[in-house]
């Protein structure tokens, strides 16, 4: 594995996903997630924690990436694509329902729908890592 290629398609998703993530959940639906919020006032920040949001983004990347890079039959954008919905709603459905288990935070149609709005940020940046490790060179080690 080329730590470059993971290096660069790992920044460049994380980018991705943070600004697909914020325009998909910070500008068109974030009055959805606070009226089907059920516990206790508070449990939402006002201003959330960008450098948290940040790391969260990277860490999917960098997994988005590494599937990517080891597919055997070579990245194209519609690979990366399918592969970050995919692993973006695999993900979020495996947290909703854990989230679900344990606390009240959520009612069922966050459960639901939030898996499906999750993966089109990751999908997005699935897609963007495809196209630039399909730009970026191959190590000869690799």
């Amino acid at each position: 594995m080329d730590m470059k290629r993971i290096l660069i398609g790992t920044i460049v998703g994380g980018v991705a996903c943070y600004v697909a993530g914020y325009l998909l959940f910070d500008v068109a639906t974030l009055g959805t997630y606070y009226a089907t919020h059920v516990a206790t006032a508070g449990i939402l920040r006002d201003v959330p924690l960008q450098w948290a949001i940040a790391v969260s983004n990277l860490a999917l990347a960098a997994l988005l990436t590494y599937c990517i890079a080891s597919r055997a039959n070579g990245q194209t954008v519609g690979g990366g694509l399918t592969t970050g919905l995919v692993l973006g709603f695999a993900i979020w459905l495996i947290a909703d329902f854990s989230i679900h288990g344990y606390t009240n935070m959520w009612n069922l149609q966050v459960i639901f729908v939030d898996p499906i709005l999750s993966a089109i940020p990751a999908g997005a940046a699935g897609a963007v890592i495809a196209a630039v490790l399909a730009r970026v060179p191959k190590s000869a080690m690799a």
